[in-house]
Protein backbone atom coordinates (compact mmCIF):
# COMPACT_ATOMS: atom_id res chain seq x y z
CA UNK A 1 0.00 0.00 0.00
CA UNK A 2 2.99 1.94 0.79
CA UNK A 3 3.83 4.20 -2.31
CA UNK A 4 7.24 6.19 -3.17
CA UNK A 5 9.48 6.85 -0.42
CA UNK A 6 6.38 7.55 2.10
CA UNK A 7 6.17 5.53 5.35
CA UNK A 8 2.73 5.06 4.72
CA UNK A 9 -0.83 6.45 3.71
CA UNK A 10 -3.14 8.17 5.92
CA UNK A 11 -5.97 9.13 4.81
CA UNK A 12 -7.18 12.06 6.76
CA UNK A 13 -11.06 13.18 7.28
CA UNK A 14 -11.23 16.56 9.12
CA UNK A 15 -9.07 20.14 8.23
CA UNK A 16 -10.11 22.26 11.24
CA UNK A 17 -7.85 24.07 13.29
CA UNK A 18 -6.79 21.20 15.06
CA UNK A 19 -6.76 18.63 12.12
CA UNK A 20 -5.00 20.77 9.69
CA UNK A 21 -2.21 21.06 11.56
CA UNK A 22 -1.96 16.87 12.30
CA UNK A 23 -1.90 16.65 8.87
CA UNK A 24 0.69 18.73 8.35
CA UNK A 25 2.94 17.27 10.94
CA UNK A 26 2.36 13.45 9.27
CA UNK A 27 3.24 15.10 5.88
CA UNK A 28 5.71 16.71 7.72
CA UNK A 29 6.87 13.16 9.15
CA UNK A 30 7.00 11.46 5.57
CA UNK A 31 3.46 9.93 5.78
CA UNK A 32 1.44 10.29 2.39
CA UNK A 33 -1.96 12.21 3.38
CA UNK A 34 -5.21 12.02 1.35
CA UNK A 35 -6.95 14.76 2.68
CA UNK A 36 -10.74 15.38 2.80
CA UNK A 37 -12.92 17.93 4.39
CA UNK A 38 -16.34 19.16 3.27
CA UNK A 39 -14.54 22.65 3.31
CA UNK A 40 -12.46 22.57 0.14
CA UNK A 41 -10.58 25.39 0.44
CA UNK A 42 -9.23 23.39 3.50
CA UNK A 43 -8.38 20.53 1.72
CA UNK A 44 -6.32 23.38 -0.86
CA UNK A 45 -4.50 24.81 1.76
CA UNK A 46 -3.08 21.25 2.55
CA UNK A 47 -2.64 19.97 -1.26
CA UNK A 48 -0.23 23.10 -1.29
CA UNK A 49 1.94 21.16 1.51
CA UNK A 50 2.05 18.10 -0.49
CA UNK A 51 -1.16 16.36 0.56
CA UNK A 52 -3.16 14.55 -2.07
CA UNK A 53 -6.64 15.59 -1.99
CA UNK A 54 -9.99 13.23 -1.76
CA UNK A 55 -13.37 14.07 -3.18
CA UNK A 56 -15.19 12.43 -0.78
CA UNK A 57 -14.69 10.07 2.79
CA UNK A 58 -14.92 7.00 0.04
CA UNK A 59 -12.04 8.66 -1.71
CA UNK A 60 -10.22 9.68 0.88
CA UNK A 61 -9.86 5.87 2.97
CA UNK A 62 -9.31 4.03 -0.66
CA UNK A 63 -6.14 2.23 -0.48
CA UNK A 64 -4.94 4.02 2.96
CA UNK A 65 -3.09 1.98 5.43
CA UNK A 66 -5.32 4.05 8.15
CA UNK A 67 -8.14 6.43 8.04
CA UNK A 68 -7.67 9.02 10.51
CA UNK A 69 -10.83 11.55 11.65
CA UNK A 70 -10.76 14.70 13.66
CA UNK A 71 -14.08 16.15 13.90
CA UNK A 72 -16.40 18.76 15.64
CA UNK A 73 -19.07 16.62 17.61
CA UNK A 74 -20.57 12.62 17.19
CA UNK A 75 -23.28 13.03 14.57
CA UNK A 76 -20.05 14.31 12.30
CA UNK A 77 -18.71 10.83 13.17
CA UNK A 78 -21.30 8.64 12.83
CA UNK A 79 -21.80 10.01 9.35
CA UNK A 80 -18.30 9.11 8.27
CA UNK A 81 -18.45 5.96 9.53
CA UNK A 82 -21.93 4.59 8.95
CA UNK A 83 -23.14 6.87 6.23
CA UNK A 84 -23.61 5.30 2.66
CA UNK A 85 -20.48 6.92 1.83
CA UNK A 86 -18.89 6.14 5.01
CA UNK A 87 -16.18 3.81 5.82
CA UNK A 88 -18.39 0.75 7.14
CA UNK A 89 -19.15 0.53 3.96
CA UNK A 90 -15.70 1.20 2.09
CA UNK A 91 -13.31 0.20 4.38
CA UNK A 92 -9.37 1.51 4.11
CA UNK A 93 -7.09 -1.19 3.10
CA UNK A 94 -4.58 -1.26 6.13
CA UNK A 95 -8.67 -2.16 7.79
CA UNK A 96 -7.43 0.52 10.40
CA UNK A 97 -9.34 3.80 10.98
CA UNK A 98 -8.31 6.08 14.39
CA UNK A 99 -11.32 8.83 15.08
CA UNK A 100 -9.36 11.74 17.03
CA UNK A 101 -12.22 13.70 18.14
CA UNK A 102 -14.01 14.38 20.80
CA UNK A 103 -17.34 12.02 21.06
CA UNK A 104 -19.56 10.48 23.12
CA UNK A 105 -17.82 7.00 24.92
CA UNK A 106 -20.84 4.82 23.61
CA UNK A 107 -20.80 5.61 20.05
CA UNK A 108 -17.23 4.79 20.00
CA UNK A 109 -18.40 1.11 21.39
CA UNK A 110 -20.91 1.61 18.70
CA UNK A 111 -18.79 1.76 16.03
CA UNK A 112 -16.17 -0.62 17.50
CA UNK A 113 -18.60 -3.31 17.53
CA UNK A 114 -19.97 -2.60 13.95
CA UNK A 115 -16.61 -1.87 12.20
CA UNK A 116 -15.07 -5.21 13.92
CA UNK A 117 -18.05 -6.91 12.16
CA UNK A 118 -16.56 -6.13 8.93
CA UNK A 119 -12.79 -7.02 10.00
CA UNK A 120 -11.79 -3.50 10.68
CA UNK A 121 -10.07 -2.17 13.81
CA UNK A 122 -11.44 1.26 15.64
CA UNK A 123 -9.68 3.60 17.99
CA UNK A 124 -10.69 6.20 19.97
CA UNK A 125 -7.83 8.55 20.33
CA UNK A 126 -8.95 11.95 21.45
CA UNK A 127 -6.48 14.26 21.97
CA UNK A 128 -5.73 17.53 24.97
CA UNK A 129 -3.03 20.05 24.04
CA UNK A 130 -5.60 22.66 22.10
CA UNK A 131 -4.26 24.61 18.42
CA UNK A 132 -0.69 25.11 19.85
CA UNK A 133 -0.05 21.54 20.85
CA UNK A 134 -1.79 20.39 17.30
CA UNK A 135 0.92 22.80 15.60
CA UNK A 136 3.86 21.86 17.38
CA UNK A 137 3.13 17.99 17.67
CA UNK A 138 3.28 18.33 21.00
CA UNK A 139 -0.65 16.54 21.89
CA UNK A 140 -1.06 14.34 25.03
CA UNK A 141 -2.99 11.34 22.80
CA UNK A 142 -4.97 8.89 24.97
CA UNK A 143 -6.25 5.93 23.20
CA UNK A 144 -8.89 3.29 23.81
CA UNK A 145 -9.21 0.38 21.61
CA UNK A 146 -7.46 -2.89 21.08
CA UNK A 147 -3.82 -3.33 21.86
CA UNK A 148 -2.85 -4.22 18.73
CA UNK A 149 -4.33 -1.77 16.78
CA UNK A 150 -2.62 0.28 19.37
CA UNK A 151 0.45 -0.71 18.40
CA UNK A 152 -0.04 -0.25 14.69
CA UNK A 153 -1.33 3.16 14.80
CA UNK A 154 1.03 3.99 17.57
CA UNK A 155 4.12 5.66 14.80
CA UNK A 156 1.20 7.67 13.72
CA UNK A 157 0.22 9.01 16.96
CA UNK A 158 3.94 10.04 17.59
CA UNK A 159 4.24 12.42 14.68
CA UNK A 160 0.89 14.26 16.07
CA UNK A 161 1.74 14.32 19.78
CA UNK A 162 4.55 13.46 23.10
CA UNK A 163 2.84 11.72 25.08
CA UNK A 164 0.92 8.85 23.71
CA UNK A 165 -0.81 6.53 26.09
CA UNK A 166 -3.13 3.08 25.82
CA UNK A 167 -5.62 3.62 28.30
CA UNK A 168 -7.80 0.67 27.53
CA UNK A 169 -10.57 -0.55 26.10
CA UNK A 170 -13.06 0.86 23.61
CA UNK A 171 -14.13 4.40 24.57
CA UNK A 172 -12.13 4.65 27.27
CA UNK A 173 -9.87 7.22 25.72
CA UNK A 174 -13.15 9.59 25.54
CA UNK A 175 -13.61 8.45 29.15
CA UNK A 176 -10.36 10.32 30.25
CA UNK A 177 -10.38 12.95 28.28
CA UNK A 178 -13.75 13.98 29.51
CA UNK A 179 -11.95 14.17 33.13
CA UNK A 180 -9.14 16.15 31.16
CA UNK A 181 -11.97 18.96 30.12
CA UNK A 182 -13.70 18.89 33.28
CA UNK A 183 -10.40 19.40 34.53
CA UNK A 184 -9.75 22.36 32.26
CA UNK A 185 -13.16 23.89 32.75
CA UNK A 186 -13.20 24.31 36.11
CA UNK A 187 -9.66 25.29 36.13
CA UNK A 188 -10.20 28.28 33.69
CA UNK A 189 -13.48 29.25 35.97
CA UNK A 190 -11.46 29.55 38.90
CA UNK A 191 -8.37 31.67 36.81
CA UNK A 192 -11.08 33.96 36.07
CA UNK A 193 -12.60 34.11 39.04
CA UNK A 194 -9.05 34.97 40.85
CA UNK A 195 -8.18 37.95 38.36
CA UNK A 196 -11.87 39.25 39.07
CA UNK A 197 -10.61 39.46 43.05
CA UNK A 198 -7.38 40.53 41.79
CA UNK A 199 -8.96 43.25 39.87
CA UNK A 200 -11.10 44.77 42.66
CA UNK A 201 -8.40 45.04 45.24
CA UNK A 202 -6.39 46.61 42.75
CA UNK A 203 -3.47 44.37 42.22
CA UNK A 204 -1.51 44.07 39.12
CA UNK A 205 -2.93 41.17 37.50
CA UNK A 206 0.53 40.64 35.48
CA UNK A 207 2.01 40.46 38.42
CA UNK A 208 -0.57 38.19 39.95
CA UNK A 209 -0.27 36.03 36.85
CA UNK A 210 3.64 35.32 37.60
CA UNK A 211 3.00 34.71 41.76
CA UNK A 212 0.28 32.05 41.08
CA UNK A 213 3.19 30.45 38.54
CA UNK A 214 5.24 30.50 41.34
CA UNK A 215 3.40 28.59 43.65
CA UNK A 216 1.31 25.76 43.69
CA UNK A 217 -1.83 27.63 42.10
CA UNK A 218 0.54 27.16 38.13
CA UNK A 219 -0.96 25.88 35.88
CA UNK A 220 -1.04 25.51 32.07
CA UNK A 221 -4.20 27.50 31.32
CA UNK A 222 -2.83 30.10 33.67
CA UNK A 223 0.65 30.42 31.94
CA UNK A 224 -1.17 29.57 28.37
CA UNK A 225 -4.65 31.56 28.64
CA UNK A 226 -4.23 34.04 31.89
CA UNK A 227 -1.91 36.43 29.38
CA UNK A 228 -5.28 36.46 26.90
CA UNK A 229 -7.87 36.95 29.83
CA UNK A 230 -5.83 39.82 31.47
CA UNK A 231 -5.23 41.38 28.48
CA UNK A 232 -8.98 41.45 26.99
CA UNK A 233 -8.34 39.25 24.27
CA UNK A 234 -10.54 36.30 22.89
CA UNK A 235 -9.63 35.63 19.93
CA UNK A 236 -10.06 31.91 18.79
CA UNK A 237 -8.17 28.99 20.08
CA UNK A 238 -9.55 26.18 21.26
CA UNK A 239 -13.79 27.66 21.15
CA UNK A 240 -15.99 28.20 23.45
CA UNK A 241 -18.61 26.14 21.76
CA UNK A 242 -16.54 23.21 21.14
CA UNK A 243 -15.74 23.58 24.83
CA UNK A 244 -19.66 23.39 25.75
CA UNK A 245 -20.13 20.16 23.67
CA UNK A 246 -17.49 19.03 25.27
CA UNK A 247 -18.92 19.67 28.88
CA UNK A 248 -22.44 18.69 27.83
CA UNK A 249 -20.34 15.28 26.81
CA UNK A 250 -19.03 15.19 30.28
CA UNK A 251 -22.30 16.20 31.99
CA UNK A 252 -24.28 13.44 29.73
CA UNK A 253 -21.78 10.55 31.05
CA UNK A 254 -22.03 11.82 34.86
CA UNK A 255 -25.69 11.46 34.63
CA UNK A 256 -26.33 7.95 33.25
CA UNK A 257 -23.87 6.89 35.79
CA UNK A 258 -25.18 8.85 38.38
CA UNK A 259 -22.06 10.78 39.39
CA UNK A 260 -22.29 14.10 40.38
CA UNK A 261 -19.98 16.64 39.36
CA UNK A 262 -21.79 20.42 41.07
CA UNK A 263 -18.23 21.57 39.81
CA UNK A 264 -18.91 21.12 36.40
CA UNK A 265 -22.55 22.56 36.46
CA UNK A 266 -21.40 25.72 37.66
CA UNK A 267 -18.78 25.81 35.03
CA UNK A 268 -21.15 24.40 31.92
CA UNK A 269 -23.45 27.35 32.88
CA UNK A 270 -21.09 30.11 32.84
CA UNK A 271 -20.20 28.53 29.00
CA UNK A 272 -23.61 29.11 28.32
CA UNK A 273 -23.95 32.47 29.31
CA UNK A 274 -21.11 33.09 27.14
CA UNK A 275 -22.47 31.61 24.34
CA UNK A 276 -25.43 33.38 24.63
CA UNK A 277 -23.52 36.64 24.33
CA UNK A 278 -22.25 36.00 20.99
CA UNK A 279 -18.65 34.85 22.39
CA UNK A 280 -19.39 31.02 21.13
CA UNK A 281 -16.80 30.98 18.15
CA UNK A 282 -14.23 33.26 20.46
CA UNK A 283 -11.52 30.72 22.50
CA UNK A 284 -11.67 29.50 26.04
CA UNK A 285 -10.32 32.62 27.38
CA UNK A 286 -13.52 34.57 26.81
CA UNK A 287 -14.50 32.97 30.00
CA UNK A 288 -13.76 35.66 31.59
CA UNK A 289 -16.10 38.27 29.51
CA UNK A 290 -18.70 36.37 31.82
CA UNK A 291 -16.87 37.93 34.65
CA UNK A 292 -16.56 41.45 33.25
CA UNK A 293 -19.99 41.49 32.76
CA UNK A 294 -21.02 40.15 36.51
CA UNK A 295 -18.98 42.91 37.76
CA UNK A 296 -20.10 45.71 35.36
CA UNK A 297 -16.37 45.78 33.89
CA UNK A 298 -17.89 45.30 30.02
CA UNK A 299 -14.75 45.21 27.57
CA UNK A 300 -14.77 46.52 23.87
Amino acid sequence: MKTGNAKGIVGFIGLGTMGCEMARNLLRAGYEVRAYDVRSEAVDSLVGLGAKPAASVEEAGRGADIVISMLPDTPQVEEIICGPDGLLAHPPAGRLIVDMSTISPGAVRRFHAALQEVGVSFLDAPVSGGPIGAKNATLSIMVGGDAEAFARAKPYFEAMGTTVTHVGEPGAGQAVKLCNQLVCGINIQAICEAIALGRACGVDLNQLRDVLLGGSAASWMLDKLGPAMIAGDAGAGFRIDLMLKDLRLVQEQAQMLSIPLPGTALVTSQYIEARAHGEGTNGNQALFRVYDRMTNQPRS
